[in-house]
């Protein structure tokens, strides 16, 4: 369609439109790129907001765990301050219990003491009496020997002897039954034993040792004798000498010095081998040098065995023993007369280290009690 001179031509709809769109489409990026920085600040500004807070709190839980070790710490130094306080509390009360166990026990003694001072003078003698033989009854549980109770036994009969007092005829008859019942008793002599175990003292450097025991004389003295009489025992020759032949000399001469030579090789041979019982492996076993430390601890038992003795612990006593007999047969020649006598020592202080009981004056004090009433 031709269009009159003098107009223009009408712009498109469609291109203005086109334009339009395009300028508007520019126009949006800047704006999105700009809330995508703002979002990422943002974001960046919440995480490092974040991060502090954390950091805070991390600080804050420090320092309250090192409050918590530091109460903790107090609290652990109040507790010991308080165990030490309380363990010098119980020492402290212990201390009065025993200062008041003294005076209840000084206060007795005294009050004892007044009524002795009151009383007669047949009682004066049964109190007497009767606090002798519970002294003495004491030292007898505490020595282990019945000496103390006899000496009081005695010295109550001499006393009531001289006292010459009807009404106590009863009481020294007590004393003489109770007298013969103890002297009856067979105690504990230390002194002996002790001397006993000094001897084996003595005598262990002595003692040979299974594993030193030498053997060698009579096990190779018997091949020497039989060499010698071979020696000495001159080769007979035959008696048909002139009517054998040489081969037949020469054969029999060649023989008997082969059955000589092997006779002597085995002879050696048989010496050179020992078969012997051994019941404790262990006792051959034992080297030269550790012989000594044997010996110092068989001397260690046996001086173990003494202080108990003089001590009274008899059951101490009789395990050193039993340990003592127990190295002598394992690691000592038994076919010793040295050591069979040490045996003997060991058994005979063993059999006699036992607890003997003292009997006790029964009947003395409840005569003496039947007077006091």
């Amino acid at each position: 369609m031709q269009t009159p001179e003098g107009f223009a031509p009408a712009p498109s709809t469609d291109g203005g439109t086109t334009t339009s769109k395009r300028s508007g489409g520019f126009g949006l990026m800047p704006a999105l790129t700009l809330a995508a920085s703002l979002a990422a600040l943002a974001s960046l500004a919440l995480a490092w907001q974040g991060q502090t807070r954390i950091k805070s709190l991390e600080q804050e839980l420090v320092r309250r765990q090192e409050g918590s070790q530091t109460a903790a710490a107090g609290a652990r130094e109040l507790a010991r301050q308080a165990q030490d306080l309380s363990r010098d509390t119980a020492a402290k009360v212990a201390l009065l219990d025993a200062r008041l166990a003294e005076v209840a026990l000084q206060r007795e003694q005294i009050e004892s003491l007044l009524q002795s001072m009151s009383r007669s003078r047949d009682e004066n003698l049964v109190g007497d009496l009767e606090a002798s033989l519970r002294v003495a009854m004491q030292q007898s549980v505490i020595t282990g020997s019945a000496e103390p109770l006899v000496a009081a036994l005695k010295q109550a009969d001499e006393r009531l002897l001289r006292h010459k007092q009807p009404r106590l005829e009863g009481v020294r008859r007590a004393v003489a039954r109770d007298l013969d019942r103890v002297k009856a008793v067979s105690v504990v002599d230390v002194a002996t034993l002790s001397i006993k175990l000094d001897e084996l003292v003595r005598s262990t450097d002595e003692l040979p040792l299974l594993a030193q025991r030498n053997d060698e004389g009579g096990s190779r003295a018997a091949p020497r004798a039989d060499k010698a009489t071979r020696a000495g025992k001159p080769v007979q020759a035959p008696e048909d000498a002139g009517a054998d032949s040489w081969w037949s000399r020469s054969w029999t001469v060649g023989k008997q010095r082969w059955d000589s030579l092997s006779s002597e090789v085995w002879q050696e041979a048989k010496s050179l081998l020992r078969v012997t019982r051994i019941d404790h492996p262990e006792a051959m076993l034992l080297a030269p040098e550790q012989a000594f430390f044997l010996r110092e601890n068989l001397k260690l038992r046996l001086l173990n065995a003494r202080l108990a003795l003089l001590s009274r612990q008899f059951d101490t006593a009789q395990a050193d023993l039993r340990e003592s007999q127990l190295m002598l047969e394992r690691y000592f020649d038994g076919r010793s007369r040295k050591v069979q006598v040490s045996q003997e020592l060991l058994r005979q202080v063993s059999g006699q280290a036992r607890q003997v009981t003292v009997p006790r004056p029964d009947d003395t004090l409840a005569a003496l009690g039947a007077v006091a009433r």
